[in-house]
């Protein structure tokens, strides 16, 4: 395989797991809340969940994706969602304005906490069968060490993000409202936003690929 081919989606996983691991949401409010009433340890076991509850999601996405492989107006359609969803994670990237936790008491364990929370959450199964799933199946058609790759980039931005976020709130609440962080989010939501117009761009493609 290339070297730039397998360079795309180190970028892109890179890119996706950085954006997904620092937005704001329900599992990285739940590791800034846990960093806050306890310690950063706890808040790293929020952060390594994903490695745990992904699993099964990105199995049924992958599933549903080969269940639809030969149906060019159904991978139209997931490419058009994952386009939407895209821009949605980046306009809410642009938004940012700072991190806020909820720091009530709860007797839950944290990994438990954490599990609880990314299965109930829809982000990640919208995420995976829209964004997720289709772009390991276009890493495959590349090569099976370009589906390492982004699995590799993707995972180890998604939870060292959080992982960071944790140390850097345990060191220091100011990080919550730092402009550093709303910089990063805001340069991330433009590199979405481009993402976005080529998941339109590859829906486009297979519905003129569907009437032609």
């Amino acid at each position: 395989m290339p070297v730039n081919g397998l360079l795309t989606f180190l970028s892109i996983g890179a890119v996706l797991g950085l954006s997904a691991g620092i937005s704001p949401g329900p599992l990285l409010a739940l590791v800034i809340s846990e960093t806050l009433r306890h310690n950063k340890r706890e808040g790293i076991k929020i952060a390594l969940t994903p490695l745990i509850t992904d699993v099964p999601i990105i199995i049924f996405s992958l599933i549903v994706l080969f269940m639809f492989a030969g149906s060019q107006v159904a991978l139209s359609v997931i490419s058009f969602l994952g386009g939407v969803f895209v821009v949605y994670l980046g306009v809410d990237c642009l938004n940012t304005r700072g991190l806020v936790a909820d720091t009530q008491k709860s007797g839950i364990k944290s990994i438990g906490k954490g599990t609880i929370v990314n299965i109930l959450n829809p982000h990640p199964y919208f995420f995976w069968i829209t964004v997720g799933a289709p772009m390991v199946m276009k890493a495959r058609q590349s090569s099976i060490w370009a589906v390492v790759a982004y699995f590799l980039a993707f995972y180890l931005f998604l939870v060292g993000s959080k992982i960071i976020v944790a140390l850097l709130v345990d060191k220091s609440r100011e990080f919550l409202k730092n402009s550093t962080y709303i910089w990063i989010m805001r340069g991330l939501g433009i590199i979405l936003l481009v993402f976005a117009v080529l998941f339109f761009y590859d829906g486009i493609f297979r519905f003129r690929s569907f009437l032609s």
